[in-house]
């Protein structure tokens, strides 16, 4: 007997949320182009416009999808202009989104990492929108890729240079002085900083000052149930980052805080 073959896998990341048609057009494109592949939402409800907070969710979903998976990111405020659209192949999987920086984590995660600029129109959907690039270009090369009627030298010619964002790692400016920002917020109001976890083991054990904006968090929890309802705590979460919770309640609300904004974090040494 025959082993059964494994459909194909394309996710979706977009800002586009729900209220409107963009998701599901996108989704029609891509099953009419490859009918037997499994369509995974991993986020439509991106921060409009937020690129960092879109390379945030790439990069924690990715590393948890098999070989082979294809990822279409859709967060592109730059969609019309000269910005390019791209193939990256890393984490060996294939990764389509708008040449913005949304990929800086995956490419920072896989130094072999290849990258080529879509330019093949034959791939395309007809007469393509200069507003709608989810569903005319990167729906269509996705569907391509993913059924196997496209490999990724087909999409176009390498590219060379791929933007990277600065702002995703944190920086110690000076002895127990860290300067790093917020690279997203979840529906539970949690902020989830660029401070590794894996480089603060010190904050379990030693004092700390963690600014947002006018607020100062100088408590430490390892879960939310070792917190008293309402008090607003440092912690390290399943990110891999030092996140900021309150306790049944929104902390990127009661901090009045918004992904990109600027976090320090100060720690006594000895």
């Amino acid at each position: 007997m025959q082993p059964s073959r494994i459909p194909p896998i394309i996710t979706l990341i977009t800002d586009f949320g729900f209220v409107d048609h963009y998701v599901g057009t996108m989704k029609g494109v891509l099953l009419s182009r490859c009918p037997d592949a499994r369509l995974i939402d991993i986020s439509h409800e991106i921060p409009a416009f937020s690129i960092h907070a879109g390379a945030y969710a790439i990069d924690q979903a990715a590393p948890y999808f098999p070989p082979g998976t294809v990822h279409v990111v859709v967060v592109d405020p730059g969609v019309g202009t000269e910005r390019k659209a791209i193939l990256v192949e890393a984490l060996e999987q294939y990764f389509i989104a708008p040449d913005n920086g949304v990929l800086s984590l995956i490419l920072a995660r896989d130094q072999n990492a290849k990258g080529y600029e879509i330019t093949n129109r034959d791939l395309w959907l007809p007469s393509p929108s200069s507003t709608f690039h989810g569903r005319d270009v990167f729906a269509p090369v996705a569907a391509a890729l993913a059924c196997g009627a496209a490999r990724p030298r087909n999409v176009g010619s390498f590219a060379s240079q791929i933007v990277r964002l600065a702002g995703f790692s944190a920086q110690q400016s000076e002895s127990g002085l860290w300067r790093g920002a917020v690279l997203s917020i979840d529906r539970f109001g949690n902020i989830i900083t660029n401070f590794k976890a894996s480089e603060l083991p010190i904050l379990e054990s030693s004092e700390f000052a963690l600014r947002v904006k006018d607020r100062e968090i100088t408590a430490f929890r390892k879960t939310f149930g070792d917190a008293p309802a309402g008090l607003c705590f440092a912690y390290f979460g399943s990110s891999g980052y030092l996140e900021i919770g309150a306790n049944q309640r929104n902390a990127a609300a009661d901090l009045g805080i918004k992904v990109g904004e600027a976090v320090t974090l100060r720690v006594t040494i000895g």
